[in-house]
């Protein structure tokens, strides 16, 4: 009778600990859902245990990469007696190593009775049972040890052993997922880094060819303006680069690393412009479904790159002003005033003076505009940088179509003797048109005549570019285009500096299919 109820009696007390550790491991479960921070969530894991009276002075230990020893990840200390030290356990130290290199639980019934206890931690019971359970991310992965001491001993010893084991596997799915997230994120950091090594090289000083005085010039002025937050514009012709330059002096900024916004102002109406520029709430007109930031917005801490400004209308422009003069803004439709930290950088083709003068822009916006002006030559003011240009272009073609591209010194001989009214984008056009018209990658004149160079009728004065009529590398044919070109087209002085006759020029014109201009 009494063996009966001494039965029924264990049977209860195990009943009523398995509801218990069911209702526990449910509230654990939930717990390492709500959050990706480990440290913390573990943290709470620990807290959970030790109020639900089914485990005490719970410490996950994590192993280090890179020594491989057992470091305190967390540890629950409600007396705050914790040594504040970093603890560690080698491999086989200690219970904890113990538990790590047999990869298997240790239920220890009285812990003053164990003579490998190290008791490091400082909290830790003599009089209570001990268990330590390893943590595993797979099924051979052992990555650390889970340790707690249960109020009791006894019979149901190994029941508490199991249930931790249970919060171990929970646990260890969530160190997996903690060190995926991690990988992951590292991975997109890197990632990254890189681009921004790749864009600052793509847009920095080396992306912008030129060794003429003019554009040393310009060089001199974007780093001495590139070290401070000076609004920039950027004057010159469509086609010369003004958004190279742009690039350039963001990212040899303290700015970095911050964002490059770009906007084409002759783009957009008004109402579009000022959406694009400066964001819109919910609701602001029709189509506006969210909130939306702005440009501004998108380049605080960066630069904003303006381009074609000169296109912007009057009523536009009061409101530019503002921003640019006090850094502020409210969104279409908003009323909250939005502070924003913003480097600008605005570029035109327009003549901004004579558009004042005509009251077509306001005084007031120029000349917060105007601050640092950097000219940008046109190409024909700049053609000794040519042959340079050309190379570097047709390199950066080449890694565009993944095959090697060459150059011919005849090809460029006739792209200096045009005059380039579209400028480096023109000729970057062109080369391109050239580049897919050739079959082995070699660019030379006939390419270049046949992506049709020729057929421009902007091609300048040769005098400009006199061509030594006795260099051995030029062919028959490009010594007598020379020589008519030096002499204006008139074939008997052509053929005075040849050394021909006139009769033998003709003939050469006629034969080598040498287009005759008139002049």
């Amino acid at each position: 009778m009494v063996d009966s109820v001494l039965e029924d009696s264990r049977s209860a007390a195990r009943n009523s600990l398995v509801h218990a550790e069911l209702d526990t491991l449910y509230l654990v479960s939930q717990v390492l859902s709500q959050s990706l921070e480990l440290k913390q969530t573990l943290a709470a894991v620990l807290e959970l245990l030790h109020e639900r009276g089914s485990l005490y002075n719970g410490m996950v230990c994590l192993q280090d990469e890179p020594s491989r020893d057992l470091l305190v990840y967390a540890a629950h200390d409600p007396e705050n007696e914790l040594n504040s030290a970093v603890v560690r356990y080698q491999p086989g130290e200690g219970l904890v190593g113990e538990v790590m290199n047999q990869a298997s639980s240790l239920v220890v019934p009285t812990l003053a009775d164990e003579p490998r206890f190290l008791g490091r931690l400082g909290v830790y019971n003599l009089d209570l049972p001990f268990i330590g359970v390893p943590i595993f991310i797979d099924e051979n992965e052992v990555v650390g040890v889970f340790v707690a001491q249960p109020p009791i001993g006894g019979e149901l010893l190994s029941e508490q052993a199991r249930f931790l084991e249970m919060v171990s596997n929970l646990v260890g799915q969530s160190v997996r997922l903690s060190r995926m997230v991690a990988n992951e994120r590292r991975a997109l950091e890197d990632e990254r880094d890189k681009l921004r090594r790749e864009v600052r090289a793509e847009h920095g000083f080396d992306s912008i060819v030129g060794h003429t005085l003019v554009m040393r010039r310009v060089f001199e002025q974007v780093r001495q303006v590139a070290k401070w937050n000076t609004t920039v514009l950027i004057r010159g012709e469509s086609g010369t680069g003004k958004e190279l330059i742009a690039h350039a002096i963001h990212y040899n900024s303290p700015r970095a690393n911050g964002a490059f916004i770009k906007l084409n102002c002759a783009a957009l109406p008004d109402n579009l412009l000022e959406s694009e520029l400066f964001g819109h709430e919910k609701g602001a007109f029709t189509g506006a479904v969210s909130q939306r930031k702005g440009r501004f917005e998108q380049a605080d801490g960066g630069t904003l790159f303006l381009d074609e400004i000169g296109e912007i209308s009057s009523v536009f422009q009061a409101k530019l002003l503002r921003v640019l003069q006090e850094g502020e803004f409210e969104r279409v439709g908003g009323t909250r005033t939005i502070k924003v930290d913003v480097r600008v950088i605005a570029a035109t083709n327009r003549d901004l003076e004579s558009q004042v003068e005509k009251e077509d822009f306001r005084e007031d916006l120029y000349y917060r505009l105007n601050v640092m002006p950097i000219n940008m030559p046109p190409l024909r003011d700049r053609a000794e940088d040519l042959p340079d240009l050309s190379r570097f272009l047709i390199e950066k073609l080449g890694r565009k179509q993944g095959r090697e591209l060459s150059i011919m010194d005849s090809a460029i001989r006739l792209l200096m003797c045009h005059n380039w009214p579209g400028n480096v984008r023109e000729l970057e056009n062109c080369l391109e048109r050239s580049a897919i018209m050739s079959e082995d990658g070699v660019i030379d004149r006939d390419i270049i005549k046949l992506a049709g160079l020729e057929e421009n009728n902007g091609i300048v004065d040769a005098s400009a570019h006199t061509i030594d009529l006795n260099d051995p590398e030029l062919d028959e044919r490009e010594r007598v285009i020379a020589a008519l070109e030096q002499a204006g087209w008139v074939q008997a002085k052509a053929a005075r500096l040849l050394g021909m006759t006139p009769r033998q020029i003709a003939y050469r014109i006629q034969t080598l299919g040498i287009k005759v201009r008139q002049i």
